[in-house]
């Protein structure tokens, strides 16, 4: 009697897997791609090294008189900057998983329709946490010292990966739409490097003209970079800035989310 057969005489019924099952699932599926390739971290590394030691050096005299000081101000923006840009590389291997056509195979599947998006970003999780390991750890080599200690620390990655993973539900949208890895890289970048250098994440705004300071005052990645610093810093007064960090996370989410599912859902 084969395999099959023998689970068909049985006689005892099959549950479908859970949702949190699957998304965990395909959540591992994620995260042994990365252990076996793990060129796909190189981003995730080379990132936050390449502006935290290029611009500390280059501009951290000039802009705040010593390495130190900039480093301070510097630093916490990194730190948001890097998990903005580490997003799009989620949504760039979801659209691979649709063009290659794993997601058809995936389709005939008894779980949830949501996993694999849900999976995704579960492992995305271990990305995020890496690049901001490596911000803080560099950082730490290049004299940065936290005021706020560990707890400040904390809260502050706490903050950026969540948001990190809103991020990448608009990203994970966009991959669904397009289907190509390349098209999402593209406009991934389109949007994200403005919104990177025209914020507070290098400079602090104080000297910019009217009109771009308005953008940089609305920007989100401003809002998170000077939360990140207030408690990194532990300088106080970082409700205000948590705050909008918070609505926008849960704005993406509620927008982006049902999103994507949506056209997960059409697929096909």
């Amino acid at each position: 009697m084969s395999p099959l057969d023998t689970l068909l005489a049985d006689g005892r019924v099959r549950h479908r897997a859970g949702a949190l099952a699957a998304s965990a699932a395909f959540g591992h599926r994620a995260v042994l791609k990365l252990r076996h390739d793990p060129k796909q971290l190189v981003d995730s590394a080379a990132i936050p090294v390449l502006f935290t030691v290029l611009f500390t050096y280059l501009f951290g005299g000039a802009v705040s008189g010593s390495t130190d000081a900039y480093l301070k101000v510097l630093l916490p923006g990194v730190l948001s900057m890097s998990i903005a840009i580490v997003t799009m590389y989620g949504g760039a291997r979801l659209a691979q998983d649709v063009r290659g056509g794993a997601f058809d195979r995936f389709r005939g599947l008894p779980v949830w329709r949501g996993a694999l998006v849900l999976g995704g970003l579960l492992s995305d999780v271990a990305r995020y946490l890496f690049a901001s390991a490596v911000v803080v750890g560099l950082g730490l080599v290049m004299g940065y010292r936290p005021d706020g200690g560990a707890p400040g620390v904390l809260a502050a990655v706490a903050l950026v990966v969540a948001f990190g993973l809103a991020l990448s539900l608009l990203w994970a949208a966009l991959a669904l739409a397009v289907r190509d890895p390349a098209v999402v890289l593209g406009i991934a970048n389109a949007v994200l490097m403005p919104l990177s250098f025209a914020s507070n994440v290098f400079v602090r705004p104080g000297t910019m003209p009217g009109w771009l300071r308005a953008f940089v005052d609305a920007n989100p990645l401003s809002h998170l970079a000077s939360a990140s610093r207030r408690l990194m810093n532990d300088t106080g007064g970082a409700g205000g800035e948590i705050t909008w960090s918070l609505l926008a996370t849960a704005a993406l989410t509620l927008v982006c989310g049902p999103l994507a599912l949506r056209l997960y859902a059409r697929q096909g």
